[in-house]
């Protein structure tokens, strides 16, 4: 109930049900009260509702159930910038700090609260800044941006988020966005209040729908009447010119992106490459010029350069707090580089760190799985650094002295190295299979016996194995066909003929009626869990073959000429289902 509860606010959450998500955490919670995890979820749907004091409690509670995780002073500091409690914030950032050195969040999330904290020193009582400059400090403003439907989806357009960013800088640059019904909209939302935002567009349009509902004669009137000059419109804010040159330079580097695109396509690298180039140096707040050009040098083989370029654009990206989906793209291209350059499985330690660093971010899956290749190609080489015959037989031998002196634990521990470091030879785990056996581990005994015939068919001794464990696990007919598979490769192994010998007595045992009470039940209750033995008892045609053994004996006899009935009752009869009087 808890997980159920939990996950429904989790996708509260991802959607921008703030509040849904609070309700769910809330449940969660009553039903597992210590569970550090739901307090620290609600304290981010919290803070994104702009509940800061409730937020704070709840980082609050997080940091008391788990002192020693490092998110929950990521979301204490949060709170505490919420509050306008720079101080705070700084010495709960740090703290985290101190328990993960090298969590970027709470990097970013420090960054943040010291340069609020410099701002808020650094004010003057009596400074020209804008009254709403509060309004646009703090991490908190995008978490009110995130938080309101009406803003949400103006924070996947890059020009927006540019300019929210410039006013966070300098909020006396909010002059030279305020005709941008976006920025207005934001302002309205940080401030909490309901800002007109209708487009002049609208106006007429709605003008003209209101002249069109006219009757005629009252458009005739309205013509005859004067109409009173209209009010001259206030002249255009004059835009300065270094942001008429900002605004150039970035469409300028917009074309070069585009440029580099297509030669990318045409697999021309080195023109893309030039590209992509002159777009970082006419604007260096979109990484993703970067990562565009990081992918041209993975395509070239240049993968040092690849990584560069990675490693750049995620700085860059925490600086300028980017998509972390941009962020996660940079952080698997240079974990993909790092796999490409891999020559020893210890090589790929840090692509497989990396690409975990990229779903922490943003799970995706081709990062997925990229990871799982990483991991898979890291376990192979691993194999295959540690294969050495030598060593693989000096191993068998130690375990072939211990098997002697009858310590089979001991030996055990000695051929499960031999396989480790020759596992393509049978005769390891052929003795490892008589170990078990001699400890009763008789599942672990069969697999490695099984291991050891499928590995080498021809290997008798596989066989011999094999038949002894399902004899002793007493599945007779099964250790028969074993031994008698043995026997087709050596027809005088005096061991298989034991054992076909002590398979078929047991068999007529249960045939003619031997068996004690204790034994049948015991067999019975064996056969009864033989997937086999179900088949036939579940079949049709077999029930009515015994329903006629027992009322029908005419029929019962034409039965008898069928081999393959017979074969299915003698299966019967050896796993003690059916008795023979």
């Amino acid at each position: 109930m808890t997980d159920e509860a939990k996950a429904k606010g989790n996708a509260a959450f991802a959607a921008g049900n703030f509040t849904d998500a609070i309700n769910h955490f809330t449940e969660a919670i009553n039903l597992s009260p210590t569970n550090h995890v739901l307090y620290s979820n609600r304290s981010a749907a919290y803070a994104s509702l702009g509940k800061y004091s409730d937020a704070l409690s709840d980082a609050q509670k997080t940091v008391d159930l788990k002192p020693d995780w490092a998110k929950g002073y990521s979301r204490l500091g949060a709170a505490h910038c919420g509050l306008h409690q720079y101080n705070d914030a700084v010495s709960a950032y740090k703290k985290g700090l101190e328990i993960d050195p090298n969590n970027d969040g709470l990097k970013s999330g420090l960054a943040d609260a010291e340069s609020a904290q410099a701002q808020t020193r650094s004010r003057a009582p009596g400074s020209s800044a804008t009254p709403f400059g509060d309004a646009f400090s703090g991490p908190e403003m995008w978490a009110k941006l995130t938080g309101d439907a009406s803003t949400r989806a103006y924070l996947q357009q890059p020009d927006f988020v540019n300019m929210m960013k410039d006013i966070q800088k300098n909020p006396n640059n909010l002059n030279l966005y305020l005709k941008d019904q976006r920025v207005m909209q934001a302002l309205g939302v940080l401030l909490g209040v309901k800002l007109s935002t209708r487009m002049p567009e609208e106006d007429e349009e709605m003008l003209e729908a209101s002249t069109e509902r006219k009757r005629p004669a009252e458009a005739e009137h309205v013509k005859e009447e004067k109409r009173p000059e209209p009010e001259p419109e206030p002249a255009p804010m004059e835009v300065p010119e270094e942001e008429k040159e900002i605004r150039e330079r970035k469409a300028k580097a917009q074309k070069e992106k585009e440029a580099g695109n297509v030669a990318y396509k045409k697999k021309d690298f080195e023109t893309a490459i030039q590209h992509y180039t002159k777009a970082i140096e006419l604007d260096d707040e979109d990484i993703s010029f970067i990562t565009n050009r990081a992918a041209v040098y993975l395509e070239m083989g240049k993968y040092e350069d690849c990584i560069k370029d990675c490693d750049k654009a995620v700085e860059r990206g925490r600086e300028l707090r980017s998509d972390f989906k941009m962020v996660a793209r940079a952080l698997t291209r240079k974990g993909t580089a790092l796999a490409k350059m891999a020559k020893s499985s210890k090589d790929f330690e840090a692509a497989i760190e990396v690409f975990q660093k990229a779903l922490t971010e943003h799970r995706n899956p081709d990062t997925l799985k990229k990871l799982n290749d990483a991991e898979k190609a890291k376990k192979e080489l691993e194999q295959q650094e540690y294969f050495n015959p030598q060593i693989a037989d000096e191993e068998r031998e130690k375990g072939n002295q211990f098997f002697k002196e009858m310590k089979y634990p001991d030996a055990v521990k000695h051929y499960t190295e031999s396989i480790k470091r020759n596992p393509k030879d049978p005769r390891a785990y052929s003795n490892r299979a008589a170990c078990y056996t001699k400890l009763a581990a008789l599942p672990e005994g069969l697999k490695d016996a099984e291991k050891c015939i499928e590995l080498d068919p021809t290997f008798v001794k596989g066989y011999t194995r094999k038949g002894a464990v399902q004899f002793l696990m007493k599945e007779y007919e099964k250790a028969l066909k074993t031994y008698q598979d043995g026997l087709k490769l050596d027809a005088h192994n005096q061991e298989l003929l034991d054992g076909v010998k002590r398979c078929v007595e047991q068999i007529n045992k249960a045939s003619r009626g031997d068996l004690t009470p204790d034994e049948l039940k015991e067999r019975q209750a064996k056969g009864m869990q033989d997937p086999e033995i179900q088949n036939i008892l579940t079949d049709p045609v077999m029930r009515q073959v015994l329903q006629d053994f027992q009322e029908n004996p005419k029929a019962a006899q034409d039965h008898m000429k069928n081999p393959l009935v017979m074969d299915k009752i003698q299966k019967l009869i050896n796993a003690g289902i059916v008795q023979v009087r």
